[in-house]
């Protein structure tokens, strides 16, 4: 099969080019060999990793996680209750981080209401609120 272009992935994996050469750096993705006029050429498969990877972040996933989930996909040793268990474990920490938000929300949302009538920016409850301590 005719090797792809930087370009070529890119659109295929449904990402830019400068996303390509970043995951080179991060070590998800191979550098490929060079033609001779110096130009990456990258094989068919790597279409295919990009595309787990902007799944998994699209998942929640970070990018450390997702080098992990590349070597245990190559790990003929892993299993799927592994696989299960990371997933669990993100699960978690989605929820975790819901939690969190809306206690964001709900501050700010009291907050605003406070804001009714208020002038000045010297009466402004959400200013003198970031100006306490927690």
């Amino acid at each position: 099969m005719k090797p792809l272009s930087i370009g070529q992935v890119a659109d295929r994996g449904g990402i830019g080019v400068e996303t390509v050469r970043f995951y080179e750096r991060q070590g998800l993705i191979e550098e490929p060999p060079r033609s001779k006029s110096g130009y990456r050429e990258y094989p068919e498969i790597i279409v295919s990793r990009i595309r787990f990877i902007r799944r998994a972040k699209e998942l929640g996933f970070t990018l450390k996680e997702i080098k992990e989930l590349l070597s245990l996909r190559l790990d003929p040793a892993t299993t799927c209750a592994d696989m299960k268990s990371r997933a669990e474990t993100k699960i978690a920490d989605i929820e975790a981080r819901i939690r969190s938000l809306r206690k964001m929300k709900d501050s700010l949302v009291k907050l605003t209401a406070a804001c009714n009538d208020r002038v000045t920016a010297n009466e402004c409850p959400i200013l003198e609120a970031l100006d306490q301590e927690p």
